[in-house]
C-alpha cells in the first residue's frame, strides 16, 4: 500500500477542505450581510429623557434591556417581560408604549421619556409623582415606575379624566399587591380632580 495514499490522510484531507469551504462561505456571506440590504447599523443615536444617549444595539434588542443593561436607567422594570404588566411602560413621543415589546431601533428617531426624565433639574417631582406618594399608592414599588409613566401619559392626553377614563387607562399595568384604588387616587389627585 502506497504510504501517501493510507485511509487516515485521506479523510485528513477530506476534512480539511469542507472546513475550508465551510469558512471560505461563511465569510463571504458575512460580509455580504454586512453591506448588503437588511443589513442593520449597530450604534445608534437615541433620544432618552431629552439627551442624545450612543448606544450599541443588536438588530432584535428590546427597549426595555437597552435602557436597564446598557443606559443604566433601572426605574424600567422587567416583569413580564412579554407585554402584558405594564411594569416597563415608558412614553414614545408622549404615548405609552411597553418597552420590553419594543425594538429599541424603531425609536431612533423618536422621543423616549422613561420615569427617570420626569423629575425637574432642581429635584421636583412630576405631579403624578408626588400625587401617588401622598396617596399612600405604592406596596411593593415593583410596578410602580410602569403606572407613573401610564398616569403622566393619560395625562398629557387628557388633563381631566374622570375616575372610569383613568381606570381605563392604567388597566394595561398590573398591580401584586393590588394597590388600583391607591393608584386611581393619585391619578384623580394629579388631575386636580377629587372623583
Amino acid at each position: 500500500m502506497n504510504p501517501r495514499l493510507s485511509r487516515r490522510r485521506f479523510l485528513k484531507a477530506v476534512i480539511a477542505s469542507s472546513v475550508a469551504a465551510t469558512t471560505h462561505a461563511g465569510l463571504q456571506w458575512a460580509h455580504a450581510d454586512d453591506h448588503g440590504r437588511g443589513a442593520v447599523e449597530r450604534l445608534i443615536s437615541l433620544n432618552i429623557n431629552g439627551r442624545t444617549r450612543r448606544v450599541d444595539v443588536l438588530p432584535q434588542e428590546t427597549l426595555a434591556y437597552t435602557l436597564r443593561y446598557k443606559l443604566g436607567l433601572t426605574g424600567t422594570k422587567i416583569g413580564c417581560n412579554r407585554g402584558e404588566c405594564g411594569a416597563c411602560t415608558v412614553l414614545i413621543d408622549d404615548v405609552s408604549h411597553y418597552s420590553c415589546s419594543t425594538l429599541t431601533h424603531s425609536v431612533r428617531s423618536r422621543q423616549v421619556l422613561t420615569v427617570e426624565g420626569l423629575q425637574t433639574a432642581d429635584g421636583q417631582l412630576h405631579p403624578v409623582q408626588q400625587a401617588f406618594i401622598d396617596e399612600l399608592a405604592p406596596q411593593c414599588g415593583f410596578c410602580t415606575p410602569g403606572q407613573v409613566m401610564a398616569a403622566v401619559a393619560l395625562l398629557k392626553a387628557n388633563p381631566r379624566p374622570t375616575r372610569e377614563e383613568a381606570r381605563q387607562a392604567m388597566s394595561g399595568n398590573l398591580c401584586r399587591c393590588g394597590a388600583y384604588d391607591h393608584y386611581l387616587n393619585g391619578v384623580m389627585r394629579a388631575s386636580g380632580s377629587s372623583s
